[in-house]
Parts: C-alpha cells; structure tokens; sequence
C-alpha cells in the first residue's frame, strides 16, 4: 500500500475486496470529466452477502450502519479499479443511500451515517465530507438493507 488513502485504510483494518462485477446491463463505474460515477454497491462480504433484510424488521439502526460501512468500503474497491490509485480522489462529492425499510422506519439517515462516517475516517476531513441522500425504499436488489452509490471528482 503506497498512497495516503490505504493507509487510513490500513489503520482502520480494512482490506479492500476486489471490486464486484455488474450483477445487470450496466458499468460497475464510469467517468465523465473529472467525475467518477460508482453504480450502487450492496453489502457484499467475504462470504458472500450480507445484511439481507429490513430496516425496522430484521434490522436495527446498529446493523443499517454496519450494512452502509460494507457499501462504502465497496465503492472504494470499485474507486480503485476505476483509478487504479486512490489518492487520484480529489473529493467525495455525493453519496446517495438507499434503505430497504418497513413503512414506519425513520432512521434513514442515521443508517447513511455508516457510509458518511467511513468516507470521512478513509478519505480525511479534506476529501470525506460530502453531499447526500438518504431515501427509504420497499426494497433492493437481492433483499440487502442497504445499497450506497458514490460520484468522486478526481485528478
């Protein structure tokens, strides 16, 4: 590990995953300019996939968090097949967080929170703070609780 980035990383204890290919007729990224646009990451794990079910049901706000962090720590796996460098990034500039949730679940943005909390701490107060939504949905893609997609100015 070379850059500044995966040193956080590194210090945090996360390894990045290889990226995932597309599950569907789509780029798992593309880049426009100096924008990099990363398709929505789920939380997928080492063994496999995680966190499937709802926030509100299966699902407390704790596990949501932890459900986002995996996204996030997978759209800097996809940054990185993107850039091949990390420290390429220039800035965070939106993540958007979608929340598989029962109709009575609030908390979507305390859930988001996970992967807001964890582009902060892996990019630095530099290049983490970002803009965002957090959107409650009936459901996602193979039942997961959260999906996270990410746009990144770079170098």
């Amino acid at each position: 590990m070379s850059g500044q980035i995966e040193a956080r990383l590194a210090e945090l204890g996360v390894t990045l995953p290889q990226a995932a290919a597309p599950a569907a007729n789509y780029l798992p990224f593309t880049r426009s300019g100096n924008q990099l646009f990363i398709s929505g990451q789920i939380p997928m794990g080492p063994n496999g996939l995680e966190y499937q079910g709802k926030l509100g049901g299966e699902y407390g706000v704790d596990d949501g968090q932890q459900a986002a962090r995996l996204c996030a720590i997978n759209l800097l796996a996809q940054a990185k097949a993107a850039l091949g460098d990390l420290d390429r990034i220039v800035r965070l500039v939106k993540i958007v967080g979608f929340v598989n949730c029962t109709p009575d679940f609030g908390d979507q943005p305390k859930v988001v929170n996970g992967a807001s909390d964890f582009f902060v701490a892996a990019l630095g107060e530099e290049k983490g703070p970002h803009a965002r939504s957090a959107v409650g949905a009936a459901s996602l893609p193979f039942g997961v609780a959260v999906e996270v997609e990410a746009i990144f100015e770079i170098a």
